[in-house]
């Protein structure tokens, strides 16, 4: 046994492991809070120097993290955050939660966690525990990270430790948090995953061990390519069923009456989020190796993808019906989150929508009490909006109304009463509304 496993055993259990957060984002920023939560001290590293000059004053950036919270914790000197990564050989535990984007060509890009592994690489010292929990694809961490931690002549599994435990994060959901959400554990070897399985027990509700990492990063591709897949069937069961006169969500509604043997998914104007656009991509990429083409979950990607532009064509439809042409018609988004009732607007559908509305020569604006700004997405870089007022004065002056978010704050029967034309992606408006077009 490793010398080394003991001593971290102890201090983890004894809650004096020190953890170190790589990347605080909304799956960072929520560990974070957890372990603090538990009576761990954390450091939060990120290269963002906002964001950590932004948390050690006590201001959070993510909506269901308060200030109070941060500051708080930042009296008691149990949480820090840094830019400094040389901190990171002080840490007993080193958690990456960065990025794991596509690129245009929707490969994977795993520039953030190589590039992370790199830094910590430098800073490896004997008796830490290295766990990875950014959504790949299957090999990740033994075949890319691995290589690139043990450059530090250290050896796995005995001077330091490595495993990967996916992220599992539903920003929004009332349900489940981070902490009662079970976490899936996966380690290079048996005492890795021990000791990541230890790590976790201290805060999650409970924790599901597997036989090695490369089956923990299947586990969260086989959960949001079920959810793609799943999605997309909705998503185009709503267009067959609108050439034939009847309403998907009142299928969808009678279905879910069965208690076996059905899942309800609900169509929208697209997906949205880190997870559900991106994940799949990274099983199709690393499933070139084994020379098999993975047809489901590209054409789910196809269909999804599409939806903003169908809501875009229904919407041009509808004004043709009213003599109205798309150029330089006045278009309200309601919503840009991904969401309702959060403030994440990655991969949001609604940007997509702005963005051809723009093309087609629209006047786009839109609101969200959520999102007060939106600039600096990678694939929209001069896209640079600000939430307007939801006045009754601005729906009415509006040729067409999108519900894009169906976030809870919003008065529908107000929307309806004052707005000329509102495309509902969402069935956020129940009855029908001579002005309403589902989309």
């Amino acid at each position: 046994m490793s010398r080394e496993l003991p001593s971290l055993e102890r201090k983890i259990r004894s809650k004096q492991a020190r953890i170190g957060v790589i990347g605080l984002g909304y799956v960072g920023l929520p560990l974070v809070k957890l372990f603090l939560t538990e009576g761990f001290r954390v450091t939060g590293f990120d290269i963002d120097p906002k964001k950590v000059s932004s948390l050690n004053k006590g201001r959070s950036y993510i909506r269901h993290i308060s200030a109070q919270e941060l500051k708080g914790f930042l009296a008691k000197k149990a949480f820090r955050a840094s830019g400094d990564f040389s901190g990171l050989r002080r840490m007993d535990v080193i958690i990456v939660c960065v990025p794991t984007p596509l690129d245009a060509h929707k490969n994977p890009d795993l520039s953030h966690v190589l590039g992370t592994t790199r830094v910590i690489a430098r800073h490896l010292r004997k008796g830490q525990l290295v766990v990875l929990e950014s959504t790949t694809y299957p090999g990740t961490t033994d075949e890319e990270m691995l290589p690139i931690l043990i450059e530090s002549k250290l050896r796995p599994g005995r001077d330091f430790f490595l495993a990967f435990s996916p992220e599992r994060e539903d920003p929004g959901n009332k349900n489940y948090s981070t902490g009662t959400i079970p976490k899936v554990i996966g380690g290079l070897t048996p005492d890795c995953r021990r000791l990541a399985r230890l790590l976790y027990d201290q805060i999650v509700i409970r924790t599901v061990p597997v036989s090695s990492t490369r089956v923990a990063e299947a586990v969260k591709l086989l959960e949001n390519i079920f959810r793609s897949v799943n999605i997309a069937l909705v998503n185009e069961l709503k267009i067959i069923f609108e050439r034939m006169g009847i309403d998907i969500w009142e299928v969808i509604k009678a279905a879910s009456s069965k208690p076996f043997g059905y899942m309800p998914f609900y169509p929208g104007p697209g997906y949205g989020g880190h997870c559900i656009p991106v994940d799949p991509f990274y099983l199709t990429y690393k499933a070139k190796e084994v020379d098999y083409p993975t047809k489901f979950i590209e054409l789910a990607g196809e269909i999804n993808t599409r939806m903003p532009y169908y809501v875009v064509n229904k919407t041009i439809d509808a004004l043709n019906r009213k003599g109205k042409s798309i150029r330089n018609a006045r278009i309200l988004i309601l919503g840009l989150a991904y969401k309702k009732d959060i403030d994440d607007q990655r991969e949001s559908p609604a940007l997509k929508i702005i963005s051809v509305f723009k093309e087609k020569g629209a006047r786009v604006s839109y609101n969200d009490p959520y999102v007060p700004h939106s600039a600096g997405h990678r694939e929209y870089p001069d896209l640079a909006l600000h939430s307007v007022a939801l006045t009754a004065a601005r729906l009415r002056a509006s040729e067409a109304v999108i519900i894009v978010t169906d976030h809870s704050v919003y008065d529908y029967d107000r929307i309806v009463r004052n707005a000329p034309l509102v495309v509902d992606t969402r069935n956020a408006i129940k009855k029908k509304r001579k002005n309403v077009v589902k989309a």
